[in-house]
């Protein structure tokens, strides 16, 4: 089978012959299917953040090399294992998986597989499973988010913020979104923000004043794949008791908790590592997973594409991404259909 295979860490942009860590391997071998296991043609897969940073190695999931990149797909069931029940051969599916994502097939365990209700598409269901999961699971299960409060999502024009907003909706309360970029600004608006903060139109002036702006009351929830500065301008326009979710660091700045400020304001911080509930608590993400392919078929969430390449464009794909030309997912296609939205 056709893969893309990460040999060695090292800079997915990178041009020059032999210093691209990425290179796409045409008789790979199939992986092999236990009797729990079920097999996927891969029709598309979604490219996310994650496997740029851990294709550089600056992820905390660092698999073994050589390894096939990405965590989610959309594809057809072609063979299961003697003991899978939920699932047969030919069903349309979407699946979580630990790796493997980037190739022709892919095999995963059987409660990590969704099937998909008939009339949703294809090809865009591979970008429901992580950023959406992501989401789900961070405002419902952690943070507990309750109709009427107000939720400020940072990065909110990316893969996990667009996820936000929508949930965030979805669940009755108020969103304030903040984006770089008038067409970012745009589309987050078309999406249902209630507020959009568009960062490149006020260079001068504070974060935490933007945000007090279209929130005096403050913000319940914040959620935050961005981290750097951003994070900390948050924390001063949080309410008290308000719940902070820590998804990421896009930004590449890790930042540092005043924990005086967790104390005065009797903050809640989570950490939420989406991928460490397969292992922990697999049936949340079942269960969270399941409402939101219904909420998607019932048309209370859209998964906007921003871009579809072949495999064969991948370093177009990751400079798409890392350079956050993106509104929406990004996906690499495996299937007969290679075009660009």
């Amino acid at each position: 089978m056709r893969a893309l295979v990460c040999s060695k860490l090292g800079d997915p942009l990178a041009t020059e012959i032999g210093k691209n860590p990425l290179d796409i391997v045409q008789n790979h071998p199939k992986p092999e299917l236990r009797d729990r296991d079920v097999r996927i043609q891969i029709v598309a897969a979604s490219l996310n953040f994650a496997d740029a940073l851990q294709v550089q190695g600056q992820y905390q999931d660092k698999p073994p090399l050589p390894f096939i990149p990405g965590s989610e797909v959309s594809g057809i069931v072609t063979e299961v294992g003697s003991k899978v029940r939920s699932v047969k051969s030919g069903q349309q599916v979407c699946a979580v998986t630990r790796g493997g994502a980037f190739a022709e097939e892919v095999v995963v365990p059987e409660g990590a597989v969704l099937k998909l209700p008939q009339g949703v598409d294809l090809v865009t269901a591979a970008g429901l499973p992580v950023a959406f999961g992501t989401s789900h699971v961070a405002l419902k299960e952690r943070a507990n988010l309750q109709p009427g409060q107000t939720v400020l999502v940072l990065g909110a024009a990316g893969g996990v913020g667009i996820a936000a907003v929508q949930i965030s909706k979805a669940m009755g309360a108020k969103v304030v979104a903040v984006c770089r970029g008038s067409s970012k600004a745009e589309a987050l608006k078309r999406l249902g923000a209630d507020a959009v903060i568009d960062t490149s139109q006020h260079p001068d002036t504070p974060l935490r004043a933007l945000i007090k702006k279209e929130a005096p009351k403050g913000i319940d929830v914040v959620y935050d794949p961005v981290g750097g500065s951003a994070f900390q301008e948050a924390l001063k326009v949080a309410k008290w008791g308000a719940q902070i979710l820590i998804i990421g660091f896009a930004s590449g700045t890790i930042p540092k908790v005043a924990a005086n400020i967790a104390l005065v304001k009797n903050l809640t911080l989570h950490g939420v590592f989406w991928g460490s509930y397969m292992q922990h608590k697999p049936s949340v993400l079942q269960k969270s997973l399941q409402e939101l392919v219904s909420w998607w078929a019932e048309g209370k969430i859209s998964i906007p594409v921003s871009h579809r390449f072949p495999l064969e464009q991948f370093k177009e794909a990751f400079k798409t991404l890392m350079h956050r030309e993106a509104v929406g997912k990004v996906l690499l296609l495996l299937g007969s259909s290679t075009s660009r939205l």
